[in-house]
């Protein structure tokens, strides 16, 4: 089955994308033999989306979608929202702002939920991305729940990690500066329509001096007005100028790491039953001399 879903996916087929990624989701047989056999495509990008909620990050999605596909880009679009407590579906799947464009030949969008990850992030986004890689879309735009300290799994998976802010979010940004700094690649400062707009750029500018060292180039802060379509073009300027430079990005690095491992624990944790595990600790620990640390070694490791 992996087979033909592969080879449909890179014929470009929608659907066999759809149930590729669910395959992949589900860990249906065969789908490791899917993932390996991926020729992933050279040209694509990823640019990462996030910050804090009420942002505008949907509405600035569905505007850099709009000036990518006018400028003849095909996009892949994944939604990371967070999770519904009862089935760990997507809360927010339905994606009213970007409604114009399901149907549209060169986009596809697809909502995926957090499952509790703790850095933002869907558990198997790497892999979803790749899919999207194979079907040869030139961009992948990534949209996170929000931002924070522990969310630096965006900037390992994206190419251009761009933090979207308003000017009412002071404080806010100030508590989580050290975060911003360590993923921005380009700020996007949204509803600048709004009073204090300016004021507020200027004090980003002013936070963010200290981090200008540590960066090859200064990082652009971009002022956007994204339901009235304004400054898009600008950001879409910015990324594309970003992704066109040299950039070693050692937090993809650590990423893949990180992703490596997991695969290589579960592979090696693959004969462990839990249920078995916890009847056999049940009955060692009715004994007086039970120590856990000793029978996982007798049991496990030696």
């Amino acid at each position: 089955m992996w087979s033909s879903l592969l080879e449909q996916l890179q014929q470009g087929e929608i659907r066999a994308l759809a149930r590729a990624i669910s395959f992949i989701e589900n860990e249906q047989p065969g789908y490791q033999q899917l993932l390996q056999a991926l020729p992933l495509h050279p040209a694509s990008r990823i640019i990462g989306v996030t910050g804090p909620p009420g942002a505008g990050k949907s509405t600035l999605v569905d505007g850099l979608i709009r000036e990518l596909v006018q400028q003849g880009f095909k996009v892949g679009v994944l939604c990371v929202d967070p999770s519904s407590p009862f089935n760990l579906g997507a809360v927010l799947g339905d994606r009213i702002r970007m409604s114009d464009w399901y149907t549209h030949p060169q986009v596809y969008i697809r909502s995926l939920a957090t499952r509790g990850s703790m850095g933002g992030l869907h558990p198997k986004i790497i892999e979803i991305a790749d899919l999207l890689k194979a079907a040869a879309f030139d961009f992948i735009i990534v949209e996170t729940v929000g931002v924070g300290q522990s969310e630096i799994e965006i900037a390992g998976l994206a190419d251009t990690t761009v933090v979207v802010v308003v000017p009412e979010a002071g404080d806010e940004v100030q508590t989580m500066k050290a975060g911003l700094m360590e993923i921005a690649d380009i700020f996007v400062v949204n509803k600048s329509d709004r009073p204090d707009a300016d004021v507020f750029v200027k004090n980003l500018r002013l936070m963010l001096a200290p981090a200008f060292a540590t960066h090859k180039q200064e990082i652009p802060i971009i002022k956007t007005t994204a339901h009235q379509h304004q400054g898009l073009n600008d950001l879409v300027t910015a990324v594309l100028k970003h992704q066109q430079e040299e950039n070693f990005n050692e937090k993809k690095a650590w990423l893949l790491a990180e992703k490596a491992f997991q695969l290589i624990q579960k592979e090696r944790m693959r004969d462990i039953d839990k249920g078995a595990l916890m009847v056999a600790i049940k009955n060692q620990s009715a004994t007086s001399n039970f120590n856990l640390y000793r029978f996982v070694q007798q049991h496990y490791l030696s």
